[in-house]
């Protein structure tokens, strides 16, 4: 006998629901009113399997006012196959903020979806790309998913789409391709074997793995830091072999492609085309319109693929408070003054790197890696004593090149900060110093000399780091725990163990690009459990932490220990705790340089104020318009070529040069901010009250965190827990509890939850994916069902005296299966639909009056007024449940049935419609007859 999805069984001595992923040999199955973590597989040959009936509600088992809310929040909160709009909210472990659904409709109204999701730091784009990814896989129109990211971002998305969309994704890094390898197949690749792929895309994008991936890859991918594959001409090979590698995938017509990014516009309008050309081809070309109507036409085409938002406009999204965290700086920014030994170091380093790069006429390779070994020595040493040292040591870092072009491309990546140019792994090293061998020479005894009086800076003689520590004190004094930011490996080691034998009280670690991408979440995992035992805790990390990583959870304040030359790469240290989650509702930030250090002062003034600037006036932050590693090279030119004959370091630097680039800059990035403000809104196709509607629907049809936090509430109170709550925030006391609740909640005392994030450290965030609220509801449905359950928290049946109604008034809880099939071509597969209904209605069942739905919603919440006794509920219940009753009841609910299944049927096509996907076609089918769970009386006080 064939089962149909949605059909009722009976196997293994329990009620299931065969669920669509079934075969006629092989039946997956849930269980009624089970999780999925209970879901099974029955082989038909080898076990029984019988068709299941539905027991109506038995009139023994009598519950009071609250039973009928306990009961629907069970039913409700138990789906994992919803009806709605979406076939994949009732499977996340995170309730989406309502701003994050217009990413989702202008995807699903996209075939193929092509989408660039480029809101503000700290929005939430890893969940409002996850959401698309659970969408399309479970309406089945994609099998397969790949995410390629970053190297050290890999372990973070595997471990988000596993704890928020319970996808279960293999990692495919350099270390671990080999490991996987082993269980494919001949002639079958990765990519066919996992469906679920995270990869590393500076593993992937290599000539010899390229092609294999094109070939094999999954029908959905979403790119991470999208803005690394844009490549308009240059000698930057990574960059050309990520763009490379994305047009291949955006060939494919029929590919879905999620493209990801913060900062989409490097200031490079070429570079941003190139990015628009993956969504489609037509766009790179934009600027390139005949006609004003033509390039507004192209425009609006463009809005419907590319969402970009201020984090300020989304605060009062449809009226739901998101609380973002506000920015906090001292009115002035912290200052040192170099110490005179290490002025006077700093002016002999200046004047070494200056005699090897003046010679004017050495055009070659050669010249370029001494001018960018001289610049990296000079920032080094305005970095730290360490850096300095190391530096000043090694061999310069870009020496095995034999082209100028490969040695600018090295040097800006060792020297500059490129960010959004290269993965974070590509900007976390030290740079080496100038000499061209490892043989004895007057240079490399002169550099030995130098690094010599380096070493003897650190320490209590580095006003720098002994400023930090006068920071740190009072951020620690106030609660906050810091990250500090430094540019160089040697320097965040160097700070770390000076800063931990300081402050003895205080945990210390750092985090390094030398450590593997694992071990750097190992540390910072360390440094959270000190946190939870009420230690005061600091990390030092370099930039390998400034994109990508979120680190809300356990940190909230930022000190920039070392000036970025890139403001971009500010604005992502900042964004690795100013974001959405984050618990304080103010997060630190201090900006730290040195004030009569004239490196310092110079990036300050030419590019982190103004930086700054624009962001607190438009609310937005605008990357620089031109490169600005090339304004920072062509100041710093002016440094080094042009000798000057003052001694005295801060007449070193030509103020002229200085200005010149200065100002040029400023204006050009004010016109860009000016222009990016009054574009970004215009690129929202999705109306306010189109994501109204339909967040409305999916509430209504799986619940919301105020559904979630009462029910567990309130089950919780009726197993006789002792439930404190204070602002949403639940403290509860198991110790009264049945062992069954206990082992439900996993907990044998007390325990803390909050509903709706931010979650402080060491409170459960409960969602209605959580085990907790998964068991509690299983618990609460399967007693109530089981009529040998001896003592059920919620029962089927009820009569409650009370002044919310003027006539007896009937409730009926019902649950409806329904299938939704979609056909392309020949295929057509089936979606498993659940929903739960209240019906109601005033007077006999033979003379019903029935009720609109929100009024029978209204009734949930009823005050009882005086008692009933039980033989006269029981009496009331019998005319309801009597023949004559369930004769005028039954086909009531299979009318409602067929009523619900075609506005499920409309949702399901509507949020689709646009998306012009051909030879498409869906229709609904009921999965068997409406359970009635529950029937539940309400009489006027006095009537009993």
């Amino acid at each position: 006998m064939n089962y149909a999805p949605g059909a009722l069984v009976t196997a293994r001595g329990r009620d299931w629901v065969v669920l669509p992923e079934s075969d006629e040999n092989l039946l997956v199955l849930r269980p009624l009113g089970g999780s999925d973590a209970e879901i099974a597989g029955v082989y038909l040959p080898l076990e029984a399997v019988k068709s299941a009936s539905f027991d109506p509600p038995s009139i023994q088992q009598l519950g009071d006012h609250s039973s009928c809310r306990l009961l629907r929040d069970a039913v409700r909160l138990g789906f994992r196959s919803s009806a709605g709009p979406f076939r994949s909210f009732a499977r996340l472990a995170v309730e989406p903020r309502p701003y994050q659904l217009v990413p989702l409709l202008m995807a699903l109204k996209l075939d193929p979806v092509r989408l660039l999701i480029a809101d503000d730091v700290g929005i939430g784009k890893t969940v409002e790309a996850g959401l698309i990814a659970r969408e399309l896989l479970d309406r089945g129109e994609v099998k397969r998913l790949c995410v390629l990211c970053p190297p050290p971002l890999a372990e973070q998305w595997q471990r988000e789409l596993l704890q928020k969309f319970h996808i279960e994704a293999e990692l495919v890094l350099a270390s671990t391709a080999s490991r996987l390898e082993k269980s494919l197949d001949v002639g079958e690749s990765l990519f066919e074997h996992y469906p679920f792929v995270v990869v590393s895309m500076d593993f992937i994008k290599s000539d010899r793995r390229r092609d294999d991936f094109l070939r094999s890859c999954p029908e959905l991918v979403i790119v991470d830091e999208a803005h690394s594959c844009a490549f308009d001409g240059g000698a930057n090979t990574g960059r050309h072999q990520r763009h490379q590698l994305l047009k291949g995938l955006a060939k494919d017509e029929s590919r879905h492609l999620v493209l990801v990014t913060a900062t989409p516009h490097s200031g490079k309008e070429g570079a941003f085309r190139s990015l628009l050309g993956l969504l489609r081809p037509e766009f790179e070309k934009l600027s390139e319109a005949a006609s004003p109507k033509e390039a507004d036409e192209r425009k609006r085409e463009l809005a419907k693929y590319v969402v970009q938002r201020r984090r300020g406009d989304l605060k009062a999204f449809l009226d739901a408070e998101t609380p973002f965290p506000k920015r906090e700086s001292p009115k002035e920014d912290p200052t040192y003054l170099l110490t005179p030994d290490y002025r006077r170091l700093f002016d002999k380093v200046l004047e070494f790197a200056r005699e090897t790069v003046q010679d004017a006429d050495d055009k070659t390779y050669r010249q370029r890696i001494r001018w960018w070994a001289a610049l990296g020595l000079l920032r080094a040493l305005a970095s730290s004593p360490a850096a300095a040292a190391m530096t000043l040591r090694n061999r310069a870092a870009v020496a095995d090149t034999d082209s100028i072009e490969t040695a600018d491309e090295l040097g800006r990546i060792t020297v500059l900060d490129p960010a959004g140019d290269e993965s974070a792994e590509g900007i976390d090293v030290a740079p080496g110093g100038l000499t061209d061998n490892g043989t004895e020479t007057e240079t490399s005894k002169r550099l030995r000399g130098l690094a010599a009086e380096a070493d003897a800076l650190g320490g209590k003689k580095d006003s720098k780091l002994q400023g930090l520590l006068q920071l740190l004190k009072p951020l620690i004094e106030e609660g906050f725990s810091p990250i500090v930011f430094c540019r160089f490996i040697p320097t965040a080691d160097y700070v770390a163990e000076y800063v931990r034998k300081a402050l003895k009280s205080v945990e210390v670690m750092s985090v390094t690009g030398q450590l593997p991408p694992e071990d750097r979440e190992a540390r910072i995992a360390e440094l959270a459990a000190h946190k939870k035992q009420k230690r005061p805790i600091v990390l030092v990390a370099t930039d390998c932490l400034s994109e990508g990583i979120n680190l809300q959870e356990h940190f909230d304040a930022v000190v920039h220990y070392d000036l970025a030359w890139n403001p971009t790469r500010h604005e992502q240290r900042e964004g690795r705790v100013d974001r959405y989650g984050q618990v304080k509702d103010k997060v630190r930030v201090i900006t730290y340089y040195g004030k009569d250090n004239r490196i310092d002062g110079i990036v300050l003034d030419v590019l982190i104020k103004k930086h700054k600037s624009i962001r607190n006036d438009l609310g937005i932050s605008v990357p620089v318009p031109t490169d600005p590693n090339k304004v920072m090279e062509a100041i710093f030119e002016g440094l080094l070529l042009k000798r000057q004959d003052k001694t005295e370091q801060g007449e070193l630097f030509p103020e002229a040069v200085v200005k010149a680039q200065r100002d040029a800059l400023h204006k050009d990035w004010q016109e860009a901010a000016l222009k990016q403000s009054q574009t970004v809104y215009a690129q929202i196709p999705i109306k306010v009250d189109e994501v109204a509607r339909e967040l409305q629907a999916i509430q209504s049809a799986i619940g919301a965190a105020v559904d979630v936090e009462r029910f567990v509430s309130e089950t919780l109170r009726a197993a006789h827990a002792v439930v404190g709550d204070n602002e949403g925030t639940l403290k509860v006391d198991l110790k009264g509890t049945a062992p069954a609740i206990r082992e439900a909640v996993g907990e044998e005392k007390t325990f803390v939850a909050r509903f709706e994030l931010p979650v402080p450290e060491g409170v459960a965030y409960l969602q209605r994916t959580h085990p907790v609220v998964e068991r509690l509801a299983n618990h609460v449905l399967t007693t109530a069902l089981d009529a040998q359950a001896g003592q059920p928290l919620a029962r089927r049946c009820g009569v409650i005296q009370t002044d919310a109604v003027q006539r007896r008034t009937t409730l009926l809880l019902a649950r409806f299966r329904f299938h939704i099939l979609t056909k392309q071509g020949n295929v057509e597969w089936p979606l498993l639909a659940e929903d739960c209904l209240l019906l109601g209605f005033r007077g006999a069942p033979q003379s019903a009056e029935w009720l609109p739905p929100g009024e029978a919603e209204k009734l949930l919440f009823a005050k009882p007024g005086g008692n009933v006794f039980e033989d006269k509920a029981k009496a009331f219940l019998e005319k309801v449940l009597d023949p004559e009753g369930m004769a005028v009841i039954g086909p009531q609910l299979a009318r409602t049935g067929d009523e619900r299944g075609k506005e499920l049927l409309d949702a399901h096509r509507r949020v689709r419609e646009s998306s012009k996907a051909k030879g498409v076609s869906h229709r609904i089918q009921a999965a068997g007859a409406p359970d009635l769970l529950g029937v539940f009386l309400f009489l006027p006080n006095g009537a009993a």
